[in-house]
C-alpha cells in the first residue's frame, strides 16, 4: 500500500488555528490540488476530529477526475475511512448523506458503539499496527491521509511521501500541526527527500518522500 499525506499548512507549520475551526484558508488552487490527490487514491483516510470539524468529506466533483477513475474501472469515489477510538460520531452530520462508500476504522469498543447501525458499510478494528493489514487491499493500493496531526504522528512509519500546501498566512499560537505526537529529537526525526515544488500565485505546494534506511 502506498500512503500519501495532503494537507494545507500555514507558513508557520500549522494547520487550524488555536480554536481547532475548520481551516478553510487554502485557495481554490489548493482545493482543485486536494481534489486530485483524492482521485487518485483507491482510499481515503482521516480522523474522527477532521470529520467532526467539516462534518463532511471531499469527493470528487470534477468531471475530468471523474472520466478518469472510470476509464482506469474504478468507481466515482474512494472508499471514505474513518479513524476513531471510541467510534462515537454524530449520524445526523451530512457525511453520511454523502454519496461515497463509509469504513470505520476503530476499537473494539468502538465497534460495538455502531454494532446494529448501518452507517458503515464496513467496521474494521485496529490496533495501531499495519493499517494496510487490517484492511485486506492488495499491495497497489493507494491511500490518501487528510489529518489530523495525531492520526499522522500514529503511523508516520507507514507513510511514503507528503505533499503540503503553504498558504500565505501565520496562525501562530498551540495551533496543530501537521504531525503531532511526542516529537522526535533532531538526530531521530524522520527525514525526507524535496522531490518536487509548485508555485501557484502565493501558495507554495511542496512533495516530499519519506528517506528509509
Amino acid at each position: 500500500m502506498h500512503i500519501t499525506v495532503v494537507l494545507a499548512m500555514s507558513v508557520d507549520g500549522k494547520i487550524a488555528d488555536f480554536t481547532r475551526a475548520p481551516a478553510r484558508f487554502g485557495s481554490m488552487s489548493d482545493r482543485s490540488h486536494l481534489e486530485r490527490q483524492v482521485a487518485a487514491a483507491d482510499v481515503v483516510l482521516f480522523g474522527a476530529g477532521t470529520l467532526r470539524a467539516y462534518g463532511t468529506t471531499l469527493t470528487v466533483t470534477n468531471r475530468e477526475l471523474l472520466q478518469q477513475r472510470q476509464l482506469l474501472g474504478k468507481p466515482p469515489q474512494p472508499i471514505h475511512l474513518v479513524v476513531s477510538n471510541s467510534g462515537r460520531i454524530d449520524p445526523q452530520i451530512r457525511f453520511f448523506c454523502q454519496p461515497v462508500r463509509r469504513w470505520l476504522l476503530t476499537t473494539t469498543a468502538g465497534a460495538e458503539f455502531w454494532r446494529e447501525g448501518v452507517e458503515f458499510e464496513r467496521i474494521l478494528v485496529w490496533d495501531g499496527g499495519d493499517v494496510a493489514g487490517v484492511l485486506g487491499m492488495p499491495a497497489d493500493t493507494r491511500m490518501v491521509v487528510l489529518g489530523g496531526g495525531e492520526l499522522v504522528a500514529s503511523m508516520l512509519d507507514l507513510i511514503d511521501e507528503f505533499w503540503l500546501t503553504v498558504c500565505p498566512l501565520i496562525l501562530g499560537g498551540v495551533s496543530p500541526t501537521p504531525v503531532g505526537g511526542g516529537g522526535f529529537m533532531a538526530n531521530l526525526a524522520p527525514r525526507l527527500e524535496l522531490i518536487e515544488v509548485l508555485r501557484v500565485e502565493d501558495e507554495v505546494f511542496l512533495h516530499y518522500r519519506r528517506q528509509r534506511e
